[in-house]
């Protein structure tokens, strides 16, 4: 299965075979991760972050280190000449001179998209506005796999913003994939995109639900995410749905012993930090499990491993 080269833009280019094969070669990454390699030595990757990150710019370049390799990049445009009036495209033509694979992250729909277009290096899609967050996703499914040793057969809940949440986007289009059954649990202001719910409720049990507490019994793997302040377009929406649920550690008296708590962080204040002593918070394994799997991605795309 040949990933050299390839672009990340979307989940959706990945098949259930892709993603079997990456959470095979993401086993072999934490002793990598642990011990260091040259696999990738000589190679560059260029970050180019037009919103702000910590988990997923700081994973990449350390995934990229940890293989050998070397970075580049910015974490705000105001340094760069796009201050100045330059295009995307045009930045990402520049780029692919100095680099051998290209991270994005913009506040428009369709941004990578666009990047992969123009590039004549691979594109990894870090976030494109309220669309996707591919690598995200992987890591999610790759936590999920670590801790249930399956991916088949669990019933999740997908919690919050689900109309703005990227992560949760490309989480629901490759948990379709799989045997499961899948709750979408958000305000009404605040429920999936119809072309997601569309593609998804054919492969898959769905259920859209308001009230968590109802299905915390029932659930395997509690998926919450933060409401996502900056994509709103009206300030007064935002308040609406403000604080809609909270998770806190007598609510998880309620739930399955072997049940799971996730989330994509940053957390505002819908994880009471009493949940993170538990033995089901899982949210910060995740960010190590997101190094790994980055590390695959990165020795596949650039040829590292055969």
């Amino acid at each position: 299965m040949n990933f050299e080269g390839r672009d990340i833009v979307s989940i959706k280019d990945f098949s259930k075979p892709d993603i079997e094969y990456l959470m095979s070669i993401t086993d072999m990454m934490e002793a990598i991760a642990r011990g260091g390699s040259e696999m990738l030595k000589g190679k560059i990757l260029a970050t180019l972050f037009f919103e702000p990150s910590t988990r997923t710019k700081l994973s990449f370049e350390s995934a990229m280190y940890r293989l050998g390799g070397n970075c580049i990049g910015f974490a705000e445009s105001s340094t760069t000449s796009i201050e100045k009036g330059e295009n995307l495209a045009d930045t990402v033509k520049v780029v692919e001179n100095y680099a051998d694979v290209l991270v994005i992250r913009h506040p428009q729909d369709g941004a990578a998209r666009l990047a992969s277009e123009f590039s004549n290096i691979p594109i990894i899609n870090a976030g494109s506005g309220s669309e996707e967050h591919p690598t995200q996703a992987l890591l999610d499914l790759y936590t999920i796999k670590k801790e249930f040793k399956k991916l088949d057969k669990l019933t999740i809940a997908l919690v919050g913003d689900l109309r703005y949440g990227r992560t949760v986007h490309s989480l629901a289009y490759a948990l379709s994939l799989f045997d499961t059954k899948l709750y979408l649990v958000s305000p009404e202001l605040l429920k999936m995109r119809e072309e997601v719910v569309g593609e998804i409720k054919d492969k898959i049990e769905v259920e859209e639900e308001n009230d968590l507490k109802k299905i915390l019994p029932e659930l395997d793997i509690i998926y919450m995410t933060r409401i996502q302040k900056e994509r709103f377009p009206d300030l007064s929406e935002y308040k609406m749905v403000k604080g809609s649920y909270r998770l806190t550690q007598d609510d998880l008296k309620n739930v399955k012993r072997k049940a799971i708590v996730m989330h994509p962080l940053p957390r505002i204040d819908e994880i009471a930090f009493d949940v993170d002593s538990t033995h089901h918070a899982r949210y910060f394994k995740q960010t190590w499990y997101g190094l790994l799997v980055r590390m695959a991605l990165l020795s596949l795309i650039l040829g590292g491993l055969e």
